[in-house]
């Protein structure tokens, strides 16, 4: 018996992976008596009697084909390679899909960063046509901003963005590029070891 792999799950008696237990520290073995389908059914039981005890409706179980689990977000099962881990879930699972966690971490993200909410963010987008301002291409989707100041200056394409970043937010330098790209080279006029005057 000892070179069996796994665990027996004490409520459903069937020998399962090891990964199909959550952990408890109070065991010798570092991992709950039952297996986490088994614990994730008794929690759902006594969730319903609470509820209803309490008067308020309960959420109907819905099937959905193994490996599967609902997205109480955007209401889809999911196959399970869909779904990060977490450990201190009943199925070992988070309780938003990959895709919903994204569009959430999205919009955190432009709020702790700028400040803004998606919709307003759709707004700008939508006031400048659709359009990145510089490039004029359109589909903008990267929020622009003063690093100095903080404050949001509009919505540009990724190259647009990028392009001032590597030019470091600096007027004069992005003149000199184009004066360059027009064919215009300008020449500085060395005045000094190590000090050029730039023609007016």
């Amino acid at each position: 018996m000892s070179g069996l792999v796994g665990k027996v799950c004490t409520k459903c008696k069937r020998r399962l992976q090891l990964a199909s237990f959550a952990a408890d520290k109070n065991r010798r073995d570092g991992l709950q008596v039952r297996c986490r389908e088994c614990v994730a059914e008794y929690g759902a039981m006594h969730y319903r009697r609470r509820r209803e005890a309490l008067g308020k409706t309960v959420r109907e179980k819905v099937d959905f084909p193994p490996g599967h689990k609902l997205c109480r977000t955007c209401g889809e099962a999911k196959p399970h390679s869909e779904w990060h881990r977490n450990a201190t879930s009943s199925d070992g699972l988070s309780t938003r899909c990959k895709a919903c966690r994204a569009v959430q971490s999205r919009a955190g993200h432009l709020k702790r960063q700028y400040g803004m909410t998606e919709a307003e963010r759709d707004a700008m987008i939508k006031a400048q046509f659709g359009i990145c301002p510089i490039c004029l291409e359109p589909g903008p989707r990267h929020v622009d901003h003063d690093h100095d100041t903080g404050k949001v200056r509009g919505v540009l394409c990724f190259s647009c963005n990028a392009a001032l970043g590597q030019f470091k937010d600096r007027p004069d330098v992005l003149r000199r590029a184009a004066e360059y790209l027009e064919g215009n080279v300008w020449k500085p006029i060395l005045e000094a070891p190590g000090v050029y005057r730039l023609p007016s």
